[in-house]
Parts: C-alpha cells; sequence; structure tokens
C-alpha cells in the first residue's frame, strides 16, 4: 500500500506529538505520524514522572524549560482545547538543603535573571508551608536503616513555579488537537526501513508491508532511535543508550497532611511528589549509579521494580515524611530513558542527510523540554516562528554540535 505526506514523524511520544503539533500550525504540509505501540503512553512518555523543574546547570537549559513549562502552565492555549483532559500541578518544586547556605539565594538570583520565580525557605518555613516535611540535613543510613537525631536543616530552595503533569493525559489532549488539525496519527505502524536516495531521504516503508513516500522524517522514537539511524543508514556520533529506571509509588495514608511539592533530596538521593488527586506518592532516583542499565532491546526489558531499589528509597522517602507508614501493597514500575552518555542533553535539528531530523536522547529531561524542542525543530522544518517558540539557538543541540560541558551527568545536570 502506497501512500505519501510531506512530514513523517517517527514516534507518538510527548517529543513527536508536541513535534508535529507546532509543525502543523506553522507549515502547509501533510504530516504523518507513527508509532509502533498499540496507543498513547507505551513508550517512555507513559513511565514518566512528568516533573516540570527549571534549575539546571546551563542557562540555555535553564531557557528550555523555562520555554516547555510556559506550555503545560498554558496547557488549553497550547493544545487549542477548551477542557484538556490533563492539568499542570502547580505544587511548586521544593529543593532540600545539603548543609550548604549559600546556594538557595545564589540560585533564587540565578533564575530571576531568566524570569523565573523562586524564593530561599528557612527549616520554620518549609514546615509551616509543608508541615508533612522533614528540613533535616542530616543524610539517613541507606545500608543499615539506622535511625539518627535529625537537626536543623538549613537553608531551602523552593521554585515557586514547578510542578508536573498527568503525561498520558497529555499525549491523549495532544491526539485530540492533532486530529482536529488534520494530522493522521498511526498507532501499530512500526518503521521498518528508510528509502533514501542521494543523500536525501524518499519515504519510509512501514511492517505491514506499506510505504510512505516523503521528503522529510523527524526521529523521535525515543528508546528506539537508533533502529531508525541504522534505517536511514546514519552513523550517529551520539551514544545515545536505551536505559531502565525505576519508580515505586505507593498509598498516601491519613497521617501526611498538607501539601506535598515535588521534592529533590540531594543528601539521599531521590525525589517524589503526590499523583492521584493528591491519593498517592511516587518516589524515584536522581543518582547516576541508578541511570546505568544499558537496554540492548527496548521492547524486552525488565518492568517491575527491585526488592533492593524499593527499600532504600522508601527508607529515604520516610526520613523526608516522617508520618509515612507503608500500609498495604508497594507498587513500582519501570521505564525507560534515552540517555546520551556524552553530554545527557538531546541531540536536536537537521543531520546530514538532508530531510532527515533528529530529537534524540532527552536523558530523563524529554517531558519537560518537548514543547520547546517540537518548537526548535519546526522552526527549522518551516522556517518561520509561532506561539510557544523556544528563543534558545538550534545550535545549543544541534546533531553536530561539539559536547556540552557539564559537571555531572545524573538527570540534575
Amino acid at each position: 500500500m502506497r501512500d505519501s505526506a510531506d512530514i513523517v514523524i517517527v514516534g507518538a511520544g510527548i517529543i513527536g506529538l508536541c513535534t508535529a503539533l507546532q509543525l502543523a500550525r506553522r507549515a502547509d504540509a501533510k504530516i504523518i505520524v507513527l508509532d509502533k505501540g498499540a496507543g498513547p503512553g507505551e513508550g517512555s512518555t507513559g513511565a514518566s514522572s512528568a516533573v516540570c523543574r527549571f534549575k539546571y546547570t546551563r542557562p540555555e537549559t535553564v531557557n528550555l524549560a523555562r520555554d516547555g513549562i510556559a506550555a503545560y502552565q498554558n496547557w488549553s492555549e497550547f493544545v487549542g482545547l477548551k477542557a484538556p483532559l490533563a492539568q499542570f500541578h502547580r505544587h511548586g518544586v521544593l529543593w532540600f538543603a545539603d548543609g550548604r547556605n549559600d546556594w538557595p539565594a545564589q540560585e533564587v538570583a540565578r533564575l530571576a535573571s531568566h524570569g523565573i520565580r523562586a524564593a530561599v525557605m528557612d527549616d520554620k518555613q518549609l514546615t509551616e508551608r509543608f508541615p508533612a516535611l522533614n528540613p533535616c540535613a542530616i543524610p539517613p543510613d541507606l545500608e543499615s536503616g539506622s535511625d539518627h537525631t535529625c537537626g536543623a536543616g538549613g537553608l531551602h530552595l523552593l521554585e515557586l513555579d514547578g510542578g508536573y503533569m498527568d503525561p498520558v493525559d497529555a499525549l491523549q489532549d495532544l491526539l485530540t488537537a492533532l486530529r482536529a488539525l488534520g494530522v493522521d496519527v498511526r498507532f501499530r505502524a512500526g518503521v521498518t526501513g528508510i528509502e533514501t536516495h542521494g543523500g536525501a531521504v524518499l519515504g519510509v516503508s512501514l511492517a505491514d508491508g506499506g510505504r510512505i513516500a516523503c521528503g522529510q522524517i523527524v526521529n523521535a522514537a525515543g528508546p528506539w532511535c537508533n533502529d531508525i539511524f541504522a534505517h536511514v543508514g546514519l552513523d550517529c556520533p551520539w551514544p545515545l543508550k536505551p536505559t531502565r529506571i525505576q519508580v515505586v509509588h505507593l498509598d498516601r495514608p491519613a497521617e501526611v497532611i498538607g501539601d506535598i511539592p515535588v521534592a529533590v533530596d540531594p543528601l539521599s538521593g531521590i525525589y517524589f511528589r503526590s499523583q492521584s488527586r493528591g491519593q498517592e506518592i511516587i518516589v524515584g532516583s536522581i543518582l547516576e549509579e541508578d541511570e546505568r542499565e544499558a537496554i540492548e532491546r527496548p521492547d524486552d526489558y525488565a518492568r517491575f521494580v527491585e526488592d533492593d531499589f524499593a527499600r532504600i528509597k522508601l527508607h529515604a522517602l520516610q526520613h523526608k515524611i516522617p508520618e509515612l507508614s507503608i500500609r498495604g501493597k508497594v507498587r513500582g514500575y519501570s521505564g525507560l530513558y534515552t540517555i546520551n552518555a556524552t553530554d545527557v542533553h538531546p541531540v536536536v535539528g537537521r543531520t546530514a542527510v538532508r530531510g532527515f531530523y533528529v530529537a534524540n536522547g532527552c536523558s530523563g529531561h524529554g517531558f519537560k523540554l518537548a514543547p520547546a524542542i517540537g518548537s526548535l525543530i519546526a522552526q527549522e522544518i518551516a522556517g518561520k516562528g509561532g506561539a510557544f517558540d523556544t528563543d534558545v539557538a538550534p545550535s545549543f543541540l544541534a546533531f553536530d554540535r561539539p559536547p556540552i560541558a557539564i559537571a555531572s551527568k545524573s538527570v540534575l545536570a
């Protein structure tokens, strides 16, 4: 079966759908989005914690987060729906004290220079605003589980406008918006080949035997991106590794009172937030050592949470939420990041193959950056601006850029 399009986007996760939306609004083009899954959320996006925070090391990444999160904060306008399923949960992002008292005020000033609101909180202010949380800055013993007498934490940082989204609801809203704009989104449509000639793309072959002729392809295939590079015959210089990431979730007991923000504890290496209208709490890792399980076949990996991982993270969580009692079954899941092992930043934009564009290697930053990444691709392909554009230069994440200098290769880089 033959078909044709101007632009084919491979991957219907948050990156692919945000890119399709940005393109559909500024390019007079037939766009087809292909995904090998049976429905939305089967890839990285469905397992994302969808945390929206601004604090990054590089100023360009701060701006990408700012511009991406602006779309979530104004979600109804971004997707063009009066009553979208997803909503931005603006609980703030709290960075617990780590024993140093100079950095929170420095971060407030740095983030303010990017137009981002943040505040320094002492222990009293923290517990008044978030009464369930423990400001202690003594790290818990994660090996033996021994108790200690908690001490003063010092100074903490609160990103006032951070929060989170429900990732699958966001995908559903994007699908609704795209179909209203005439974009063809197809599931169970795996790409098995890409035809090129003279250094330019000509079309894609599908698992069902079909073919779509096209002049432009966007690789937004997440953990399957390396298959797409192989199909197009492009040697990718970036080590883009599908990596297993574990997340634990549990019911929130009635004793845990008050608001719970998105919280990051650098001393114990965890982040956590509430979900399901505050009825559950999820906890995951911010440690580089927990981001090393590379997966050879993204269709075949352990989707459960290991007991040792859950035990350590729950012990750390109980240190920050002292009234948290573990009742009932502890649940969890594993998803995949595609980590750029060189500098944990995405590679975005045109390549040496004419008409072949990439948006890969988001390294755990993908959800919050997705609207901004979609903007970068859309600006390159359509050649003009539009609503919710980022002002970050395409060269920052370009496929042929030099590695970005960073001190740490963790998800917090």
